[in-house]
């Protein structure tokens, strides 16, 4: 599978994931200038911008170790213009990391980090 294609097929397992976990998705892969926001959801009174990374194994580590500090900063950034854009208001933001991990054989292994970063 294209590395494209392995990151929509990760977007699509990371989104039945959360919504199975109770989240409500508002947007996937918001784009503005500054780049790219892969979901946009919300659980409870919190607004969660979930970075979603997508490998096939653990050579260059686990996928949700990709999401590096510079990561993390553009992701703030995106966070406020997404904000900015839409008429949603919550007390509580939350930037969450949702790894897949998709093997040959079996299901995917997805780990959700809550809160990863502030």
């Amino acid at each position: 599978m294209p590395t494209p294609r392995l990151g929509d097929h990760g977007e699509r397992i990371a989104v039945a994931y959360l919504t199975d976990a109770g989240l409500r998705v508002l947007d996937r892969n918001w784009r503005c200038r500054e780049g790219e926001l892969d979901v946009v959801a919300r659980e409870h009174d919190a607004l969660v911008f979930c970075e979603v990374k997508t490998r096939r194994g653990l050579g260059y580590g686990a996928p949700v170790e990709a999401v590096t500090p510079a990561k993390q900063r553009r992701i703030r950034v995106l966070a406020q213009r997404w904000l900015a854009a839409h008429d949603e208001h919550a007390p509580e933001i939350r930037f969450d990391v949702v790894g897949v991990l998709v093997r040959r054989e079996g299901p995917a292994q997805v780990t959700h980090l809550r809160a990863a970063f502030s």
